[in-house]
């Protein structure tokens, strides 16, 4: 059983359902609260219409749309805030300030499942500012980031901008071997592969950019250039929409004229920076 025994949610969607029947499961005493009366409430769990009620609970977990409906909602009875609300760093660290200028404490968490997952072990929960778990462990595995209440913000869309740019470029790939045929069951395991492979690069890159020594014997930025520039002339020649590449393109050229043609592509970081 956990630190604390009575736990209220609020906002039930599909994520806030989940984590509702995660914390029964687990054994705690449940209240749920939600802007709308059109979700139903999870077995075990009891409903209240009015916050006041919601506060009773001695950790308080909130999972809404955004922080911008969440804010008018947050009061000083609140003993223990645990928040899933997801958004940025700075509305993060502001709902800290707003904690512990009212007494209250926080914890400021991102997940990183979908609602399925929700009291599995596949369930990472990344937390920051206090290191206590309090109701985490029911969620899943929590990884506490650091003190600073913003930092699981950052994590979340760091690892989220990996996944979208890492998505996109599967699905333009998919468009451009799609105009000759090439389905994507036939495409995707290569793909799979080909990531694995990539996975396996990425703590030399890192390396790369935290010594700033580009120095390569591999794969210099001028011919990523001139790579870039053949894929996204293939995509107009083919009719596939060509931003995604031509964007891409931009960026390493960008690094290219300030000096770093002949450097790895770690070194397009400094443009970013």
């Amino acid at each position: 059983m956990g630190i604390k025994k009575t736990v209220s949610v609020l906002g039930l969607g599909r994520m806030g359902s989940a984590l509702v029947c995660a914390l029964v499961k687990k054994g705690y005493d449940v209240t749920v609260w939600n802007r709308s009366a059109d979700k139903a409430t999870p077995a075990g769990a009891k409903r209240v219409d009015e916050l006041e009620e919601a506060f009773a609970a001695e950790v308080v977990v909130t999972c809404l749309t955004s922080y911008e409906v969440q804010q008018p909602l947050l009061s000083k009875n609140i003993r223990t805030l645990v928040n899933l609300t997801s958004g940025t760093p700075a509305e993060a660290r502001a709902t800290a300030r707003w904690a512990a200028d009212n007494g209250v404490e926080y914890v400021d968490g991102v997940i990183m499942a979908v609602p399925p997952q929700i009291g599995t072990p596949g369930a990472r929960i990344l937390f920051s500012g206090n290191e206590n778990h309090y109701v985490l462990d029911a969620f899943g595995e929590p990884v506490h980031v650091g003190q600073d209440a913003g930092l699981a913000a950052m994590y979340d869309l760091g690892l989220l901008g990996i996944m979208w740019a890492t998505f996109a470029g599967y699905l333009q790939a998919v468009a451009l071997l799609g105009t000759e045929g090439i389905t994507p069951r036939q495409f995707t395991p290569m793909v799979a592969q080909w990531l694995n492979e990539l996975g396996g690069m990425l703590p030399e890159l890192g390396e790369e950019t935290q010594h700033r020594n580009y120095e390569t014997e591999v794969s210099a930025l001028d011919i990523n250039v001139a790579g870039l520039r053949m894929l996204t002339e293939t995509n107009r020649e083919q009719g596939v929409d060509a931003a995604l590449p031509q964007a891409l393109h931009d960026l390493y050229r960008r690094a290219q004229e300030q000096g770093h043609g002949t450097h790895s592509i770690a070194s397009v970081i400094e443009v970013i920076r």
